[in-house]
């Protein structure tokens, strides 16, 4: 493969494409929070306790055992993804249990895994 095989080798401009382009662009707002959303999404840990809590509302000390990490430590990533709008708790008694957001924190664990999977299977053909 060349240097430049994938760089555009013209001097067009193609208007049309530009200004439907521009037309369509989404907020700076926006997409700065689009990243941030991906920002909390790109720890691992936060990952598994996302995972984990798509299947079922879980408590921090259930959590901890199965992670095998501290209950300060895992509180940290539950702050983190709180603070995102991804989880969401509710205390029942003295234990608090943790649980996804809304469907759309699962669809996105989803179709994430299913790219990655994806990915995985056609790499191995």
């Amino acid at each position: 493969m060349g240097k430049n095989e994938f760089e555009c080798d013209c001097d067009v401009i193609h208007e049309d494409r530009v200004k439907l382009a521009k037309k369509n662009m989404i907020e700076e707002e926006t997409l700065l929070l689009m990243a941030d959303l991906y920002k909390a999404l790109s720890d691992s840990t936060r990952i598994k306790i996302v995972a984990i809590l798509g299947e079922q509302e879980m408590c921090v000390c259930d959590i901890a055992v199965l992670l095998n990490m501290t209950k300060s430590a895992v509180s940290h990533q539950l702050k983190n993804l709180r603070e995102m709008e991804l989880v969401k708790c509710r205390k029942e008694g003295k234990v608090v249990f943790y649980s996804l957001a809304d469907e759309h924190v699962k669809q996105i664990f989803n179709i994430s895994y299913s790219h990655v999977m994806e990915e995985k299977i056609e790499g191995k053909n």
